[in-house]
């Protein structure tokens, strides 16, 4: 019986791209995106000690306690929507393993998306038993949103495929293309830098980074607005030249930046509201899911270009 069950597990799993695999990726994605947001509102809101232990609560239980209030609800839901991330990531492992084969990047990449988890968990349970170390927390983020933009090419994977030849572009658009990517995560690891620098420790007994927070907030506008001048011309490339998929998330990246840079903005001139902060802390994973999109676009389908007959290998366009 026991055998019979696990054969018609195996033979339910998915052996293509189908819509549990693409609801899926999309699952991965968004629940990335949205611990990012759980965990800057638990900054946010001063509950970084909410919880002041790990892996447990308190020393006594591992769940919050009445006595904790708020701040030990919004720290213990954090920790919470973890659980979610791992159920998540071991259905995505599941719903690939039949096309391990066929598709072998999706496995690799759900894999890699799975062990970011409890990597992510260790990480946060050292920002904790720190004290909520500035160094340590801007980490954590990192780690984040380089979980983000797997998670991003989980997506674009399962959609178009394996990665084919580089599309026909002017010779320009490639290096263009990474130098703006480079920058776009300068522009990042910057604002962690000033955000460790700022009033929003997660604790009121957390230390800061000791930088002049003022200063840096200046530093962090110049990549900020060099990605932005790549991006611009990205998407004057991809008008003129590129596929749709490099013109929609060439637009794309400069809409968010576009956002990015007024709620830097609006947030800087405002004394930092709290809103504002946790929304220019998403949109920079949300900024990371683009330009990772952008980095994808440059490749067409393997499928497609087998379709057309193409050689293996495209030389780019010299224009």
């Amino acid at each position: 019986m026991n055998r019979l069950w696990r054969s018609r597990v195996w033979q339910w799993l998915p052996t293509t791209t189908d819509r549990r695999v693409r609801f899926i990726a999309w699952a991965s994605l968004v629940s990335q995106t949205l611990i990012v947001g759980t965990g800057g509102a638990v900054r946010l809101t001063g509950s970084g000690l909410g919880c002041p232990t790990w892996p447990r609560c308190t020393v006594d239980s591992f769940v919050a306690t009445p006595e904790m209030g708020i701040h030990g609800l919004v720290e213990f839901g954090n920790r919470l929507l973890t659980f979610v991330l791992v159920i998540i990531a071991i259905v995505a492992f599941t719903f690939v393993v039949r096309m391990r084969r066929e598709r072998p990047e999706l496995l690799r990449l759900s894999v890699a998306l799975g062990l970011g988890i409890p990597a992510q968990a260790i990480i946060g349970g050292i920002t904790v038993l720190t004290n909520l170390n500035p160094w340590i927390v801007g980490f954590h983020f990192i780690v984040s949103a380089v979980l983000v933009a797997l998670a991003t090419a989980f997506v674009v994977r399962v959609y178009r495929g394996p990665a084919g030849a580089l599309e026909p572009l002017p010779r320009a658009v490639r290096p263009l293309a990474i130098a703006t990517a480079v920058i776009v995560w300068i522009t990042v690891l910057v604002g962690i830098v000033v955000t460790g620098s700022g009033p929003h420790a997660g604790d009121g007994g957390a230390a800061r980074n000791g930088l002049d927070s003022e200063f840096w907030q200046h530093v962090h506008s110049w990549p900020a607005y060099a990605s932005f001048a790549g991006s611009i011309l990205l998407l004057l490339f991809a008008v003129r030249t590129g596929p749709d998929l490099l013109r929609t998330a060439s637009l794309a990246l400069v809409a968010v930046e576009l956002i990015q840079i007024a709620v830097g903005l609006a947030q800087a001139r405002l004394g930092l509201p709290v809103v504002l902060v946790g929304v220019h802390m998403v949109l920079a994973c949300v900024l990371v899911a683009v330009m990772t999109l952008v980095l994808l676009s440059l490749r067409a389908p393997r499928a497609a270009i087998a379709a057309e007959g193409a050689p293996a290998v495209r030389d780019e366009v010299t224009a």
